[in-house]
């Protein structure tokens, strides 16, 4: 069998310190995998550790404050990320053992630190921890028991204001949630995907409620199925397909998904059409229109064309031209934070902009739908400002357009004002909202 060029937790201390220095954790983590050529049961446990360590990032910074006489932040950046490391393992994951959990940590601080004492220092303080692992304290603000920075906490119990409900989209934020697939009907059936992802050894679950998709564990790495890359099936949450249900596109219309990178939507939205029409799939970077080709040719989608487009710069030849507009535009990211769990600590002051280019964007792309056509506005933030505030604001100003109810599954059924927010601890999908608005036919 081929040895790894690093062991998992290497892997994962690795892809821990680029996002302690900046770097996206959910992209480091998938090109860290593959150049240390990890089997699936290591990627598993790496991907686990990373996840869990940002997941649990406050908490164990509390438990590292109570057993080390350095302060937090002046510790060296890698025994920090061991430490975190190992009170994770030893405290929050099952069946790691307290030695692999102290020594591993131990190992990564010695091959990585300059400072001689470092590996002394972090071995007194996790051999500590684990001593008092059974009586831990335990902080009494949610902000540090479930790892969201106290600006994230109002932000999330002003939108929902019940004590109850915060507390439980926090502990969903921290769980770990099913693969979820879509299957491509162009190419396979539920039934024959389930049976060939059995056979090589997954766990496939029906979704509970939303007919196409299934849930997937075992898994390893994806992109190294032959299944996945032959394109029987694409990554992708229940909302984004839920999303394209809303829109509801048919056979032989002319659509425009305006930023769509990486392309599922796009892709939903292909298949519902039964690949048939045209789809114009674009995005502002030319890297990503390629992965959007790359993506339509792997699952066999021929009526999909992709260019690189700024949805904010007006195109005249696009103007009244669309049967349907999807605007899933850039946001905030905050209904994923159980997927990519290091978006909670993005500084506050990045999101203010957001709501004033989601206007341009929505405003300039409404021109594009045909009278009578749908434009269909949708996030993956959970907050009003981004999603139902930006609605009725461009509605005020666009008086040819109105609010349709659309119909989705149970246990959603009809969405009669037309819009939807969708939350990770009441309907177990990413946290999203869309809008579904009709252009008039004069």
């Amino acid at each position: 069998m081929k040895q790894p060029k690093m062991t998992a937790r290497e892997a994962a201390f690795s892809v821990l310190e680029s996002a302690n220095h900046g770097a996206w954790s959910d992209g480091t983590l998938k090109s860290v995998i593959r150049s240390a050529e990890l089997s699936g049961r290591d990627s598993a446990l790496c991907s686990r550790i990373c996840y869990g360590v940002q997941q649990n990032q406050l908490l164990l910074d509390f438990w590292i404050g109570t057993f080390s006489k350095v302060p937090v932040k002046k510790l060296e950046s890698v025994v920090r990320t061991a430490l975190r490391m190992g009170m994770y393992q030893a405290a929050l994951m099952d069946r790691i053992p307290e030695s692999a959990a102290v020594n591993e940590s131990v190992e990564l601080v010695k091959k990585n630190s300059k400072n001689p004492h470092s590996s002394r220092l972090t071995n007194g303080i996790l051999r500590s921890f684990c001593r008092k692992k059974g009586e831990l304290p335990q902080p009494d603000s949610l902000s540090v028991k479930y790892s969201h920075p106290q600006w994230l906490v109002d932000l999330f119990a002003a939108e929902l204001r019940d004590e109850k409900q915060l507390e439980a989209l926090l502990e969903a934020d921290n769980g770990q949630p099913p693969t979820t697939v879509q299957v491509n009907t162009l190419k396979t059936t539920v039934e024959d995907l389930s049976k060939a992802l059995i056979e090589q050894g997954i766990t496939v679950k029906a979704h509970p409620w939303l007919e196409g998709c299934l849930e997937l564990t075992g898994t390893g790495s994806l992109e190294e199925l032959s299944l996945f890359r032959e394109g029987y099936f694409m990554v992708q949450d229940a909302a984004a397909k839920l999303a394209a249900l809303a829109a509801a596109p048919q056979p032989g219309w002319d659509v425009l998904d305006a930023c769509a990178a990486p392309g599922g939507k796009s892709f939903a939205a292909a298949m519902e059409m039964k690949n048939s029409g045209q789809l114009t799939s674009c995005d502002i970077q030319p890297k990503k229109v390629k992965l959007i080709r790359s993506g339509a040719k792997r699952l066999g989608i021929t009526s999909l064309n992709a260019e690189v487009a700024n949805g904010r710069a007006f195109r005249p030849e696009w103007e009244n031209r669309f049967d349907l507009v999807i605007a899933d535009v850039p946001c905030s990211g905050l209904g994923i934070i159980r997927k990519k769990p290091d978006i909670r600590y993005k500084e506050p002051d990045m999101l203010e902009n957001l709501p004033g280019i989601q206007q341009e964007l929505l405003s300039n792309l409404s021109r594009y739908v045909k009278p009578g056509g749908v434009l269909l506005y949708s996030t993956c933030t959970v907050l009003q400002r981004e999603n139902q505030q930006n609605v009725m604001d461009f509605l005020n100003g666009h008086s040819e357009y109105t609010l349709e109810g659309f119909d989705l599954p149970q246990p959603i059924g009809r969405v009669e004002e037309g819009m939807l927010t969708l939350w990770p601890h009441i309907h177990g999908t990413d946290g999203f909202f869309m809008a579904k608005l009709r252009k008039s036919c004069k």
